[in-house]
Parts: structure tokens; C-alpha cells; sequence
């Protein structure tokens, strides 16, 4: 592919119980699109939250323009990679940015990662927490070594060629998101492991930026006894299969 500017850039923000966490984040991507020049859209796919982050987003919408804030609610919670397939449905960017909404992300990375993939013509941009400066800041030890080991195991295993597989902010061309969507079959927080493992396979080109990562400053973190389990499965399942 010849290399491009980055167009319009569509930001999928999956959103449950967030509503503390929201408007904040949508005010840095703002501000952080706008000093910077970019045309954006942010795209927020809410499952259902009982908490009025719905509502949050009605409001935000109101506040900066239905252009630029798009509410594409689904009635409950139904996966992170139905959430991105359902949210690439409205975007209309050539690149998609996806993020966490719990400001465990800072927007301020977002104009690097589109350095990073001009500088590259990359595919896909991954923040990584474990190159150069990048780290991860709030976590307690525990959490610290549930991360590293997972990263660690798939590193062994998959041999992927990226620095960290279980991030989940990254900017990828919309085509090649769509493609890798048509691959995946992983849910939970494997499906981002899943989606670099299966572009080695396709082909296609990552860039890493380091990033700082900050724990959740309000709400609960969703990782649980469950989904450490389902993380273990689908990695043995993805080194049996690739």
C-alpha cells in the first residue's frame, strides 16, 4: 500500500458502567484531536450500563455535536469483538483507534501512534507497556505479575513479534481491523492477542509506541477469576491452531 495521512480517525470507545469515567475521557480525545488537526469521530458502544453512562453519552453528544460523538448503545453485554464489529458499522474513518474509556489510556498517544504508522506505513500501531518508556502505573504487585506472566506465556508460545499482546489501545487501518474481525473467534481478553497473532499470519505490518498505562481512577476493574481461566484456554487453543 502507497503511504497516506491518517484522514479521519474513528475512535471505538466500548463503555459499561463508565459514566464517571466518560466525559473525562471524551474531553482529552477532544482536546487532543483538536490541538493536533485531526478530523475525528468517537464512536461509543455502551452495553447496556445500569449506571447512566447512556445518558452521559446523550449529553455528550449534545454538548459536542452529534458529528462528532456518536451513541450506538446495544442492549447488553455481548463481547469486546462484537462491540468493535458493531461500532465499525458507523465509523467512517480510514483508521480506527481502540481504546479503554477508563482513562487507563491517555489520548495524548493517539497523534504519536499516527506518527509511528506514517513514519512506517504500518497496518496497525500497538501502544506497548513493556518497551523504550512505556509502563504500567497503579497496579498492585499482583496484577503487575498476572500481566507479565500472561504476556510472558504467549510471548514463549506464539512467538508474535510484538512487545505486548494483551494492551488494548491501538490504531488500525479500518480494512485490515475488518479483516482480522472476520478472523478472530476469541472473546474476552484473549481477543486482543488474537487479533496480532492472526495479522503475523496475514501479513500485516505492526508498529509499537511505548505507552504509559494508569489504572482506573473510578469504577472496578473487570478482570476476574473468570476471565484469567478463558484467557489460559483460548492461548492453548490459539498454539494448537497457529
Amino acid at each position: 500500500m502507497a503511504a497516506r495521512g491518517p484522514g479521519r480517525v474513528s475512535v471505538l470507545l466500548p463503555t459499561y458502567n463508565e459514566r464517571d469515567n466518560l466525559p473525562l475521557v471524551v474531553w482529552l480525545l477532544v482536546r487532543t484531536f483538536s490541538d493536533s488537526g485531526i478530523d475525528f469521530e468517537i464512536i461509543i458502544i455502551d452495553d447496556g450500563s445500569p449506571d447512566g453512562t447512556q445518558e452521559v453519552a446523550q449529553q455528550l453528544e449534545k454538548i459536542y455535536g452529534s458529528d462528532k460523538i456518536l451513541l450506538r448503545p446495544r442492549a447488553k453485554k455481548l463481547g469486546l469483538g462484537t462491540a468493535y464489529i458493531h461500532g465499525m458499522k458507523h465509523a467512517t474513518g480510514d483508521f480506527i483507534v481502540i481504546m479503554d474509556a477508563d482513562l487507563s489510556h491517555h489520548p495524548k498517544f493517539i497523534p504519536e501512534f499516527i506518527r509511528k504508522q506514517k513514519e512506517g506505513n504500518f497496518d496497525i500501531v500497538s501502544g506497548t507497556r513493556y518497551k523504550g518508556n512505556g509502563g504500567v502505573y497503579g497496579w498492585d504487585l499482583k496484577r503487575k505479575l498476572i500481566s507479565r506472566g500472561a504476556n510472558f506465556l504467549t510471548q514463549v508460545l506464539l512467538r508474535p513479534g510484538a512487545s505486548d499482546l494483551t494492551g488494548s489501545f491501538r490504531l488500525y487501518r479500518k480494512e485490515v481491523l475488518q479483516k482480522l474481525m472476520e478472523k478472530c473467534v476469541s472473546k474476552g481478553y484473549v481477543f486482543q492477542m488474537e487479533m496480532i497473532v492472526r495479522a503475523r499470519q496475514l501479513g500485516f505490518t505492526v508498529g509499537e509506541v511505548p505507552i504509559s498505562f494508569v489504572d482506573r481512577v473510578y469504577g472496578e476493574s473487570k478482570l476476574g477469576g473468570n476471565e484469567i481461566v478463558s484467557f489460559l484456554k483460548g492461548l492453548l487453543t490459539l498454539f494448537a491452531t497457529t
